[in-house]
């Protein structure tokens, strides 16, 4: 069978499958739910929780505690010494490292070969279902894809288990119809130097026929700002020509995307995004130009969701994905195929739709500001980022906040640190732009703000160029999945920041 006709088939059943589970909610997660239980009911995890018994996910939620971390920690400190049947019944011998932002000690999070298989490389290949889909011409795979991974060093944790960069798990793991098709070569999408990879990667890439490129926004334009260094083309589309799809994921892609646009210069440019993490594979854009994502219910992942004003309170109760709405933010919960079981990965989302269900991931549950009762959160920022910018001519390259204190009778304000690929023609109306779509957004923001009583008009201090650069690489922060804290209710990231250029 030709591979166009091959992918057709596949593409279409896949996509009966999607309608069926946007058709069915409930059902998907009953599934996924009976199946989790009844696959982990011999582990050690599933029989202290008696999960022979259980019957129904009400009797899932109030028997099994939520789950930090740190509550996993001891289960997974036992699986990286060699016990197995802990909390999933197959062997686990990979561990996805994770600290989050750019700070904390690092999480080993379990990574099964369910979780691989039917979690993490199904949405990647339903990410090119959904390409296919919308542009049924599309020659994807008669070129290469560029997939711009992490810090991918894999630490020997015995002779049988390993730990590392979510992204370099899947790459020392992708099947060989998918390895074929991929650049740059494995010796240097493994380097662990971010700075020697991103050379290496630049000079082996420029020279293949890339049309999708698969990575996190924030390197994946200094990958491609390289590129057009050494080869000296006024845009992408000079040194690949075929290009028509960027995948992306791991942070917003708000700030990023007047770069991408002027760099690739395409109107047919497909942008699509995944909601992808160490924990798992959520959710997956699949509407060309849309601006959420479809929460994927056949991933082997049971949902749960907890109203952000209930996270912390000992007697929040998580909601089914029956039971939630479009007007909220929530945290979200998870039990997955990787032996998480109601665990907190610290995310929040907000739904755009419940038929089908549509996500935004609207921040992290540490990640905002409330210093003073205004509840800020990413993505109030994110938009008030691309509003001013869009209004004023600037390009944001990144951007972090925190709070600024009331000293004496002064009212207090948020402090911002803005880099720029592309100065605003006028700053003034940057920061006005920032803070009036920011009220508009958030009430509670809005009203701390009404005469300047409780919190001033924003400050914003603009970098010189390569300052978050600098600061990542400082704190061995360079790459892949290590992301810039947007906001943050304390000031050390910012003080750092502005060291060098303090006033």
């Amino acid at each position: 069978m030709p591979i166009n006709a091959l992918f057709s088939f596949l593409i279409k059943k896949r996509l009966q499958q999607i309608e069926l589970f946007k058709e069915n909610p409930r059902m998907a997660q009953l599934e996924v739910f009976h199946m989790l239980i009844q696959a982990a009911k011999y582990t050690e995890w599933g029989r202290k929780y008696d999960y022979a018994s259980i019957t129904s996910m009400d009797e899932y939620r109030q028997r099994v505690p939520l789950q930090g971390y740190e509550d996993v920690k001891p289960w997974v400190d036992r699986l990286r010494k060699g016990e197995q049947n802990l909390i999933w019944p197959t062997d686990v011998r990979w561990f996805a490292k994770s600290s989050g932002t750019t700070g904390g000690r690092s999480k080993f999070i379990p990574v099964s070969r369910e979780a691989l298989e039917d979690c993490h490389y199904k949405g990647g290949k339903d990410l090119i279902a959904l390409h296919y889909q919308q542009f049924p011409d599309s020659k994807l795979y008669q070129g290469m894809s560029l997939v711009v991974g992490g810090s991918s060093t894999i630490e020997n944790l015995r002779p049988d288990a390993y730990s590392g960069d979510l992204s370099a798990i899947i790459i020392r793991n992708l099947p060989v119809w998918v390895e074929l098709r991929r650049t740059p070569s494995i010796e240097t999408a493994l380097l662990d130097n971010w700075e020697v990879k991103i050379e290496t990667m630049a000079r082996e890439a420029m020279r293949e026929d890339v049309r999708c490129i698969a990575g996190v926004p924030s390197w994946t334009l200094v990958l491609l700002k390289r590129i057009l260094e050494l080869s000296g083309k006024r845009n992408i589309l000079e040194v690949w020509p075929n290009l028509e799809l960027f995948m992306h994921g791991g942070v917003s892609f708000r700030p990023y995307r007047a770069q991408f646009e002027e760099l690739i210069p395409s109107p047919t440019m497909n942008y699509l995004e995944s909601y992808n993490a160490s924990e798992g594979h959520f959710g997956v854009q699949d509407r060309h130009g849309a601006d959420d994502m479809l929460l994927m219910l056949d991933y082997g992942i049971l949902y749960e969701f907890i109203p952000l004003a209930d996270v912390g309170k000992p007697d929040a109760r998580s909601l089914l994905l029956h039971e939630v709405s479009t007007d909220q933010h929530y945290a979200l919960v998870i039990s997955t195929n990787g032996g998480l079981w109601r665990y907190m990965p610290g995310d929040t989302v907000r739904f755009t739709s419940v038929k089908p269900h549509r996500i935004q991931v609207s921040g992290r549950t540490r990640s905002f500001i409330n210093a003073f009762g205004e509840e800020l959160i990413v993505d109030n920022a994110d938009r008030g980022i691309e509003a001013a910018a869009r209004a004023t001519g600037a390009v944001v390259r990144e951007y972090t906040a925190a709070p600024r204190y009331m000293i004496g009778n002064a009212a207090g304000g948020h402090e911002w640190a803005v880099e720029f690929e592309r100065l605003p023609n006028d700053p003034e109306r940057f920061v006005d732009v920032l803070d009036t779509t920011m009220r508009e957004l958030n009430s509670d923001y809005d009203a701390k703000r009404r005469g300047d009583m409780v919190l001033q008009r924003p400050l914003m201090h603009v970098m010189e160029p390569g300052t978050f650069h600098a600061w990542m690489k400082e704190r061995g922060k360079l790459g892949g999945q290590n992301k810039v804290p947007r906001l943050c209710n304390e000031r050390n990231y910012l003080e750092e920041l502005l060291k060098p250029v303090a006033t």
